[in-house]
């Protein structure tokens, strides 16, 4: 009875990991092996994966023209955007809450984070009727009223204006839990530190951001960069559900997402829809990685 009550004793810490275990080998460990697995085959969903080794990812990154011109370019340039310009925006609201009283901070936060919780068809139902394409779409009518245009123009439809539309839903909905997380860090900042800053010579609020506040929610930072990156990269909803059509018009925005997603469960070409997700993870690893060397902890 002793022998057996040692050993739960030293062992009762894998019993609390085992749930958290069980979950991560289900839901990340296995797929991502799994897509690694069949990047190195072709598998069209009906007849067993056939092994054609590096053919996949040679003919993704040296053949396929839509992937390389359209699909890679909007990708980055919308990271790029979105990813950091969430990221600021996120800072920015959660450090001007942060400066008034309770009742209204919290109104408004709720009010900020609202816009992530929704779905991207939720999303699109809402910015479609703004931007429609007949006279009676707000943004047309606005401009129609004002004497911009003579005509309505087909902002969804239209390879011109559709991607930075794409980006203004995006950075829209963009603040979500790392907003919250920074808005907690910023109000858990000790106080004490702002009247050593100032007496170490500190003379501004924007010097107070740059050596106490950000200095002290590295943490929370770190996180909202992470949930940042990933969620950048895993967006696919807007600009298919936007366009109404995936591919979205002349691939005007077309992400990688979009991409695995209209080869996977359109084309059925699971082995090249795997070895182009296989991609997208290392790309998201390397900004993961970017984003810990700046706010992870140093040894």
């Amino acid at each position: 009875m002793k022998v057996k009550q040692k050993f739960i004793n030293r062992n009762s810490h894998w019993v609390l990991l085992s749930p958290y275990i069980i979950l991560f080998c289900l839901f990340i460990l296995i797929p991502v092996i799994s897509a690694v697995v069949l990047s190195f085959t072709y598998f069209n969903a009906v007849q067993s994966p056939k092994f054609i080794g590096l053919k996949n990812y040679i003919s993704l990154l040296t053949q396929d023209t839509v992937f390389m011109q359209k699909v890679l370019p909007n990708t980055i340039k919308y990271a790029l955007i979105v990813g950091p310009g969430g990221y600021i925006l996120s800072f920015i609201f959660a450090w001007m809450l942060a400066q008034i009283p309770k009742i209204p901070r919290t109104i408004i936060a709720i009010l900020i984070y609202l816009p992530s919780m929704t779905s991207g068809v939720m999303m699109s139902t809402i910015w479609s009727i703004i931007f429609s394409g007949n006279q009676l779409g707000y943004l047309n009518s606005f401009l129609i009223e004002i004497g911009m245009i003579t005509e309505p123009i087909q902002w969804l439809q239209s390879p011109e204006y559709l991607m930075t539309i794409v980006i203004i839903v995006a950075l829209w909905s963009s603040m979500g839990v790392g907003f919250l997380a920074m808005l907690a860090g910023v109000l858990n900042v000790n106080e004490e530190l702002y009247d050593a800053a100032y007496i170490d010579g500190v003379s501004n609020r924007f010097q107070e951001i740059i050596y106490v506040t950000i200095p002290s929610m590295k943490p929370q930072m770190l996180f909202g960069a992470v949930m940042a990156i990933v969620n950048t990269f895993t967006t696919s909803g807007l600009g298919v559900a936007l366009s109404g059509s995936n591919p979205t018009p002349q691939y005007a925005a077309q992400l990688i997402v979009n991409h695995i997603e209209d080869y996977g469960f359109i084309r059925y070409e699971m082995g090249y829809a795997a070895a182009a997700s296989v991609v997208l993870l290392v790309i998201v690893w390397i900004a993961s990685r970017f984003s810990w060397s700046l706010f992870g902890e140093k040894d």
